[in-house]
């Protein structure tokens, strides 16, 4: 029996990290790409990713391939297509298109010419025309064309999987909950060690570490994932495949939120209860340069504010003082720092040990990992 043809979509850095995910999961011929992993796998595989994969922003399945040559070829190819086979007339749909082709100018005439060839063949099945939802599509189609090859996939997340559903709200600009994901795995932090996000805005940091540190997976708590709207759609194996993946395991460690905002705190607060994960974080109103960490070492992870309210000398002061703090009150730990403010990281007084490029939003940044030592090893990270 062929093997199904999936894509999972990610962010700018992950993919390694994603491809390793989907390995664990069970999928085979995985290989990276640009934002991305194709793989092959089972309807059950399926299932498991979009439920398990910590990284994975969508899931989509390949129906078919084909070249095209020009609009009629592009219009008949996908007219061909047995849509009846995966959704009915009575459900709405959408096209997302992406194009990077000279034979096509636009992505929304492709996703036009699509539209088009889907509705005239249910026409001509059945005198009927599904309608377009762009808000909330029970069907999703995704069309990559690349050249003179097109891809047609069917979106297997609908909404994107880094909305987990544990965000009760958020305070100001929250990570992305992939992001935040794919840090901590990054960083190679493994639940045995206390973790400490002492600027926690939303929370997001910690709660995907206790996630990570306990095994639960991050779809346990979506309602609703696309492929529950296909012909082929499976609720007793799903059903099974959720009860089979949530199995949590004991928390060896601490996790720790804090923020000097009351907002922050009391956002944070929410979203962990949502998460049903209260008694493994402990969040606390404090100053990070008031907050004692456990003396036995462990990981700091922090996404400080990035200057865009603030004056230049302002937001390096305030980035020489978390390098400070560090150097003074964080011997033994592992000091993670995600920051869009390139100048302002130089302030820190300490030599990163590791430099990496991820992308928060539209904001280039620099994600950096200081170790700190205590003694004569101390002075070696402090730059000349």
């Amino acid at each position: 029996m062929k093997e199904n043809e999936f894509i999972a979509t990610t962010m700018f850095g992950f993919e390694e990290i994603l491809a390793s995910e989907l390995r664990e999961l069970g999928a085979l011929n995985v290989r990276p790409l640009n934002r991305a992993v194709s793989f092959t796998g089972s309807q059950a595989l399926l299932y498991k990713v979009n439920i398990g994969a910590r990284t994975a922003m969508r899931i989509l399945k390949n129906i078919r391939s084909f070249k095209v040559t020009d609009e009629d070829s592009l219009y008949d190819a996908v007219y061909n297509m047995k849509w009846e086979d995966h959704f009915s007339v009575k459900d709405t749909f959408m096209i997302n298109s992406s194009v990077n082709s000279p034979l096509f100018r636009h992505s929304h005439f492709v996703s036009q010419k699509t539209k088009d060839a889907i509705a005239d063949r249910f026409r001509m099945k059945t005198n009927l025309r599904p309608s377009v939802d762009t808000s909330d599509p029970d069907i999703t189609i995704n069309i990559h064309i690349s050249n003179d090859r097109a891809d047609v996939s069917l979106d297997a997340s609908g909404e994107p999987l880094f909305k987990r559903g544990y965000r009760a709200a958020q305070y100001l600009a929250p990570l992305n909950e992939v992001l935040a994901a794919g840090m901590i795995l990054m960083s190679g932090w493994d639940g045995t060690k206390p973790f400490i996000d002492p600027m926690c805005g939303s929370g997001t940091l910690p709660i995907e570490a206790a996630l990570i540190a306990k095994k639960i997976p991050p779809g346990i708590f979506r309602e609703k994932f696309g492929f529950m709207k296909w012909k082929d759609y499976d609720d007793l194996l799903f059903t099974r495949l959720m009860e089979s993946m949530l199995n949590p395991v004991d928390l060896n460690t601490e996790i720790y939120a804090s923020d000097i905002s009351q907002d922050a705190v009391d956002l944070t607060r929410k979203n962990i209860k949502k998460g049903l994960l209260e008694e493994f974080i402990q969040v606390k109103k404090i100053d990070f340069k008031e907050f004692v960490p456990p003396a036995e070492g462990g990981m700091v992870m922090m996404n400080p504010p990035y200057g865009e309210r603030l004056k230049e000398e302002e937001i390096n002061l305030f980035y020489k003082g978390i390098g400070d703090v560090l150097k003074k009150n964080y011997a033994g730990y592992d000091a993670w720092v995600l920051s869009g403010n390139p100048e302002a990281l130089k302030f820190f007084g300490l030599r990163p040990e590791k430099k990496i490029e991820l992308i928060n939003g539209s904001i280039k940044c620099k994600f950096q990992k200081f170790s700190i030592y205590s003694g004569s090893k101390k002075q070696k990270t402090i730059e000349p």
